[in-house]
């Protein structure tokens, strides 16, 4: 897939997440939007677009997987990259089970997310 025709969601309830990780996707060349609920990016009308997802797992509302759960409930399967600050290891492999991509602990590094991508887009073709 053609990293300039693919679209990268980023949902995360921190607002510095929200502003910095759409600049660095744009270094690497994909397009990138931004929502600071799960609910937001739900009304957006994102999901049909989105080539892959960034998500947070645990925001106020809707956390990331229940977010997950209803892309899969309808039948919207985006790839997924969960991000998260609580290093959990029995979060991370359930959340791998449920068919995420990949789940990285804050900070994480440039490399471990381009490579998260690459995977994920993969997937997606």
């Amino acid at each position: 897939m053609n990293k300039k025709s693919s679209l990268v969601s980023v949902v995360d309830d921190d607002e510095s997440v929200r502003e910095s990780l759409p600049d660095l996707l744009k270094e690497f060349g994909y397009r990138a939007e931004a929502f600071s609920s799960a609910e937001d990016f739900l009304t957006s009308g994102s999901a049909t677009r989105t080539n892959c997802l960034i998500l947070d797992v645990a925001m106020p509302g809707v956390s990331g997987p229940d977010l997950q759960l209803e892309l899969c409930r309808r039948k919207q399967l985006v790839p997924i990259i969960f991000i998260t600050a609580h290093r959990d290891e029995a979060v991370r492999s359930r959340l791998l089970r449920n068919g995420a991509v990949e789940c990285l602990y804050k900070p994480f590094s440039d490399a471990d997310l381009q490579k998260a991508l690459d995977r994920a887009l993969e997937a997606s073709e």
